[in-house]
């Protein structure tokens, strides 16, 4: 049964909403066409296999919002946004798809899209998120939500030494028990050129002046532990 129209504030009848669908998977845009028949507020005006071809279908169909996948040949989700919001900035853009990594959410939403939506969402969901975008109103899904705030709590300046690698914490602890380079090269059996290349590192990002420096930060921050007596 198809749903009432879209009606203003005054009650009188509004244009359908123009929706454009970008997938590569045909069996997706056509799941999609089928549901927007059963909204008469909700018109289907186009659809593109890939992001390129996404491009001259809205010049030629003028949609109000396009509903985007990201995974495509030819031309990315992401790309194509940002271009189609260059090329008809009246266009809203609604991100939706399977994935939900970090990357994927920044890199459409800074290209321009109102909304990120994972394709688990349900009918009411998804036709509340278009007309959200018609109005200029942006959607997440909530784990596109929770990407962005993971994503925003690794960008915060962590402590000095969290970027070391294994080996320069292997070299650190070593450097801890008080060795020199060359006793440490001989207990990782490695060189000393690559062992004072491992302190260098240690130093510039442990921001320390000198060895002595380093080690009584690293010992500080428990970045290794105390070592035993030597016997």
């Amino acid at each position: 049964m198809r749903t009432e129209s879209g009606m203003n504030m005054d009650g009188a009848l509004q244009s359908p909403i123009r929706v454009m669908i970008v997938d590569d998977h045909a069996v997706v845009r056509g799941g999609l066409a089928t549901f927007l028949l059963a909204y008469d507020d909700l018109e289907l005006v186009g659809e593109a296999s890939n992001g390129l071809d996404a491009l001259t279908v809205c010049e030629r169909c003028h949609p109000d919002v396009v509903l985007m996948d990201l995974m495509m040949p030819e031309m990315d989700g992401a790309t194509a946004t940002r271009l189609l919001r260059e090329r008809f900035p009246h266009v809203q853009v609604l991100a939706l798809t399977s994935f939900k990594e970090e990357d994927l959410v920044q890199g459409v939403l800074a290209a321009g899209a109102i909304g990120y939506l994972l394709k688990n969402i349900s009918a009411d969901e998804l036709v509340g998120a278009i007309r959200s975008a018609r109005a200029g109103r942006p959607t997440l899904a909530p784990e596109a939500t929770r990407a962005l705030i993971q994503s925003a709590t690794h960008t915060r300046v962590q402590p000095l030494g969290q970027d070391l690698t294994e080996r320069e914490r292997d070299v650190l602890a070593l450097m801890v028990t008080g060795m020199n380079n060359s006793e440490i090269a001989e207990q990782l059996i490695v060189s000393r050129s690559t062992v004072k290349y491992h302190v260098s590192n240690i130093l510039s990002k442990l921001q320390a002046m000198s060895r002595t420096e380093a080690v009584a930060y690293a010992l500080q921050q428990n970045l290794v532990s105390y070592p035993k007596e030597r016997s």
